[in-house]
């Protein structure tokens, strides 16, 4: 998803009511609502879009951090380790500066909570904690994108109950908890959660929308305006962001974008072991 394909999405929908079809002049009111209705489908569109890439920006950050993390930090103590070797020898003040700080950078050892963050809740130790002080094999992440029927389930379900087409405070708010409960389906990439929501949602109260006035219909185009402007900014915030960066790199194959870098991580740590092998001899 970029930014410049969300914001076509959002404004093809508008360009095409105005006017209307067939024949004979619509009334003012009439022509607003087509634009307002248009204006609504298009933003839930790029709010779909935004919505999906960051599910795959937040799923390929946890791949990183997983299959990464420990290659970097390997990295950072032998870069520590050969400068406080070099300081030691040298006993330069200058030397000693650099090794104090490249030591600082390092991660302190965490307390207790910190510790475990993201591997317990209130049932104990998640699998993945469960299998690494056991010694298994770690079942793998997330994958890193829904599936195309997962995300076929997801994109009807947020056109169907999306709150913003609520004209009500209480429809406003059955549609939000529902479509919160929907992006957790499809973060988790659960088809089966997401029909089971498109079956409840089509067996639930369905309202009917009520005619707005003209003034109402101009405040509702300002405020999809500048929501629309907001999801912009998120969207560029994703994509500028350093995975959203590393997923434009190779966006039909981050798995193999991971494999490449740790290559050259790891060729980075074996220099380095060698090189604080050659001062400690």
């Amino acid at each position: 998803m970029t930014t410049s394909e969300g914001e076509q999405s959002g404004g093809a929908g508008v360009e095409q009511t105005p006017g209307g079809g067939g024949g004979g002049a619509a009334r003012p009111e009439e022509r607003l609502e087509q634009a307002v209705r248009a204006a609504e489908q298009a933003l839930i569109e790029f709010e779909i879009a935004v919505e999906t890439f960051r599910v795959e920006v937040e799923n390929f950050s946890r791949l990183h951090e997983q299959k990464l993390g420990p290659v970097y930090a390997r990295l950072e103590e032998l870069e520590a380790r050969i400068l406080e070797v070099r300081a030691a020898r040298s006993d330069d003040p200058e030397d000693r500066r650099r090794a104090d700080e490249a030591r600082a950078r390092l991660m302190p050892i965490p307390g207790v909570e910190e510790l475990l963050n993201g591997w317990m809740d209130g049932d104990g130790l998640f699998p993945e904690a469960t299998a690494m002080l056991t010694g298994q094999p770690v079942r793998p992440p997330q994958r890193v994108r829904p599936s195309e029927e997962a995300r076929k389930l997801y994109r009807d379900l947020a056109r169907k109950a999306h709150p913003d087409l609520a004209q009500e405070d209480k429809e406003r708010a059955r549609r939000e908890e529902f479509i919160t409960r929907v992006n957790a389906a499809y973060a988790r990439g659960s088809e089966e959660e997401l029909r089971e929501l498109a079956e409840e949602w089509a067996a639930g109260p369905e309202l009917k929308r009520v005619p707005s006035a003209g003034e109402e219909l101009y405040a509702r185009l300002e405020w999809l305006a500048r929501r629309k402007e907001l999801l912009t900014l998120v969207a560029r915030e994703l994509e500028d962001g350093a995975i959203g960066s590393m997923l434009r790199l190779a966006p039909d194959d981050p798995d193999r974008l991971l494999e490449e870098i740790a290559e050259r991580l790891w060729t980075q740590v074996t220099e380095r072991e060698a090189e604080l092998a050659a001062l400690l001899a």
